[in-house]
């Protein structure tokens, strides 16, 4: 559950301060009639986020077991793969994240009420796509038959929604770019157990034939069933009988990751640390006009 969690918090946040930013900025400026579209793509992108998770959890439930096995291990590479690109586009842009916005809300401002629909969503809409594809992922990893995975995204998504409003509120100062460092570290960690477990489903559906000898088996140490193969499965997706694939695939894709991911690049000599009050939130007196 605290993978889903983590995930529900990480993106939820995300989006929180995008939504924290556009707001704040729109009162602040003195445009409060552009709220109500603000508020509408929104609500539009949220919509369809929920609505490509319906339809990635029921619609896969008619596919055989071979074809849900490969539409599991198939969108399963492919969530790892926009949430890994996400974690890195997000530590490299935290620090402009805030004027990259006032700048497209600027230019929907002289457009008019589609365009600030349009910024809206688009703004959230991506954040709410990934999210829902790679906590699908996740919970088809981890899934015991039971909705604690749903419960831990849910209370990482309403634990994202109140660090917002604190935020918006000017009542939370926290250094962004360390938090969005450190989770999106936790992250690689879950998407390297979310594309070990991808391959095992394309295995199982047999698009990966002949690669199927056990690197290791302890389930007679560590049983799936039992409280800590439980939790480790939950938080790392761990699995006590992994193929050899498996484990090199994992290997493969943490390794090298987590290095180029604390490389400094970029982020030397502190340039990478959210410090002052713009970057962090709006202040008091802009939030108390809200």
């Amino acid at each position: 559950m605290f993978s889903n969690y983590l995930i529900g918090l990480r993106e939820g946040l995300e989006a929180s301060l995008v939504v924290c930013i556009l707001i704040a900025y729109l009162v602040k400026t003195g445009r409060r009639d552009a709220l109500r579209p603000i508020w509408a793509g929104i609500g539009i992108a949220v919509a369809i986020a929920l609505g490509f998770g319906c339809v990635l959890e029921f619609g896969s439930q008619e596919l055989t077991f071979e074809a849900q096995e490969a539409l599991g291990g198939s969108l399963s590479i492919v969530a790892v793969g926009l949430v890994t690109w996400m974690v890195f586009w997000m530590r490299r842009t935290a620090r402009h994240l805030k004027s990259e916005l006032h700048g497209r809300l600027d230019s929907a401002l002289r457009l008019g009420t589609g365009a600030l629909v349009a910024t809206a969503f688009l703004a959230v809409g991506r954040e709410g796509l990934e999210t829902a594809l790679f906590v699908w992922a996740s919970v088809h990893a981890a899934s015991d038959g039971t909705p604690r995975p749903l419960i831990g995204v849910a209370l990482g998504l309403a634990t994202a929604v109140l660090l917002g409003w604190l935020f918006y509120r000017g009542a939370l100062r926290i250094n962004l770019a360390r938090f969005f460092t450190w989770t999106g570290a936790m992250l690689v960690v879950v998407a390297a157990g979310v594309l070990a477990y991808g391959v095992h489903d394309l295995q199982e559906a047999g698009w990966i034939p002949g690669l199927n000898r056990l690197a290791f088996d302890i389930s007679g140490t560590v049983p799936p069933d039992s409280w800590y193969g439980t939790l480790l499965k939950g938080v790392f997706n761990f699995q006590p009988d992994p193929t050899v694939l498996q484990v090199t695939v994992w290997l493969l894709y943490l390794v090298p990751t987590l290095a180029v991911f604390f490389a400094p690049v970029g982020f030397a000599s502190g340039k990478g640390k959210v410090t002052s009050t713009d970057e962090q939130g709006p202040r008091p007196t802009e939030a108390s006009q809200a």
